[in-house]
């Protein structure tokens, strides 16, 4: 019985491997004619130009702008990529300039204290480092990490930079707390280095503002001390060991009484920024 069989009141169906069959031939027979043949030519290839030509253009750009989008998609997270880099590259040479910087500072502190401690050979001295203060802009009183077990006592002079500091008012195991030259209530007996002239020095942390402190008392008949002359701890001093560098002379009034004379001392020590400092293991009252 043939396959292809129309029963009464049923539709047409063809199997689909005669479907197919069928396909294969017609798609054969094009294949020759068009290999053979240029019956598709002239006038029907005209018109698919126009059909497939504007097509293909347009999948041609629209392809192109999607290769040129990836391209910028692919720079823009090498872009990214490479930004996170050097953030952190930045951020890592931040860090370390901060600590060569620091280093630095240290070294330079550390460098004047060994030229103070060759300055003062002949003195015994410990170092020691800052550990707090009493606030402010001035280390006008601070605690330094030394005590009673380094050998620590009251009245041992502090000096850092490139001269005096202070002296120790108290003492504890291990910190000891220091009293500057530039506290309001500290008076040091000074000398004029160049002429020996006595003076005291008075501390003034008002007058700090202008990076002075003032002294009084001076008896300067003829006129002998100038602006810039030395100012050194008197031996006449009962808390400060004589010869230690105070500061410098940097203005000089005539006191009312035309006795005297007072004005403004630029200390030798930069009490703005201190670290690092010296403790003289000698007091005044030991040495005499």
């Amino acid at each position: 019985m043939s396959p292809i069989v129309k029963k009464k009141g049923e539709k047409f169906t063809l199997p689909s491997k005669y479907l197919l069959l069928i396909l294969t031939i017609i798609c054969v027979v094009l294949m020759t004619v068009t290999f053979h043949t240029d019956l598709f030519g002239g006038p029907l290839q005209f018109a698919a130009g126009y059909v497939t030509v504007p097509f293909q253009n347009g999948i041609a750009a629209v392809g192109g702008w999607l290769s040129e989008k990836g391209d910028e998609l692919a720079q823009i997270r090498d872009l990214l990529a490479e930004n996170k880099n050097l953030k952190q590259q930045v951020a890592d040479l931040t860090i370390e300039n901060t600590q060569l910087q620091q280093d630095k500072y240290e070294l330079n502190d550390l460098r004047k204290l060994y030229e103070l401690d060759e300055e003062y050979s002949n003195l015994k001295k410990v170092g020691a480092r800052i550990i707090g203060w009493d606030g402010g802009n001035w280390f006008h009183s601070f605690t330094i990490n030394k005590g009673e077990a380094d050998g620590l006592t009251v009245d041992m002079n502090v000096i850092a930079g490139s001269g005096l500091v202070g002296r120790i008012v108290s003492v504890g195991e291990n910190w000891a707390k220091v009293n500057s030259i530039i506290n309001d209530n500290a008076n040091v007996s000074g000398m004029v280095l160049s002429t020996a002239d006595n003076l005291i020095v008075s501390g003034d942390l008002e007058l700090m503002a202008d990076s002075v402190i003032s002294f009084s008392q001076l008896v300067d008949n003829e006129n002998s001390v100038v602006i810039g002359d030395k100012v050194v701890t008197s031996n006449i001093s009962d808390k400060y060991l004589p010869g230690i560098l105070i500061g410098y002379i940097s203005s000089i009034e005539t006191d009312s009484n035309n006795l005297t004379k007072s004005g403004r001392l630029t200390p030798a020590v930069d009490f703005r920024h201190l670290e690092e400092v010296l403790v003289i293991k000698q007091t005044k009252q030991a040495v005499e």
